[in-house]
């Protein structure tokens, strides 16, 4: 697999593709790129309930909701997909810098911002599957009920897609002064039991 492969957006790669370079022996994409994908697929699910369910009869009083859960959960898929590239580029940032001494200047220099740039993508994509479930499961009572499997997969997904994101920010907390490591420990465990809650609901609701 050529580096101009595994350098490209994952947005621009067909899922064939992404899948052969995810399972090459390079360093990105990796696990981050995995949990985007995740949950760019989770949205994308949902926005599919949503499509059957736009100008249902039955579904008219929810319209308006259904129409502005469509624009989130585009945005939503996109912005996984960029979340995914970003993380993939923190990694990389910080993977240059392991390989440096530790007392070498241009690490001690830039080894604080590269730890947060390795743990600002997946974090935000913990909060972005958080926001992800919330919505779907105010979109059980609004959709199609014929599509309840589906809504219950995109919730499904949204949860893996949490957890997946909390491994990226869980392995690199270590590198954090230790006076923040337990507020993010507690941060990150509070969002998995939100995000496991919502699953649970949705999944009950879906049955």
């Amino acid at each position: 697999m050529s580096s101009d492969t595994a350098a490209q957006s994952i947005a621009s790669q067909p899922v064939g593709a992404f899948l052969e370079t995810l399972a090459a022996k390079v360093p990105t994409p990796g696990g981050g790129a995995s949990a985007a994908i995740t949950g760019a697929t989770a949205a994308a699910t949902a926005a599919m309930v949503v499509s059957y369910s736009l100008g249902k009869k039955s579904l008219a009083e929810c319209e308006e909701m259904n129409q502005n859960a469509m624009a989130r959960l585009t945005r939503a898929r996109l912005m996984f997909l960029q979340l995914g590239d970003e993380d993939a580029e923190g990694y990389g940032a910080l993977n240059a810098l392991w390989k440096l001494e530790k007392d070498d200047p241009k690490r001690i220099e830039q080894w604080d911002d590269a730890v947060k740039g390795a743990i600002t993508p997946p974090r935000a994509m913990l909060a972005l599957s958080l926001e992800l479930l919330r919505l779907c499961e105010k979109l059980v009572d609004s959709t199609n009920k014929q599509l309840k499997s589906d809504l219950g997969i995109a919730g499904v997904l949204g949860e893996a897609a949490a957890r997946s994101a909390a491994w990226s920010v869980r392995i690199n907390i270590p590198l954090l002064p230790e006076n923040q490591q337990d507020e993010l420990r507690q941060t990150v465990d509070v969002m998995l039991e939100q995000a496991r809650t919502l699953c649970v609901s949705i999944e009950s609701r879906c049955a």
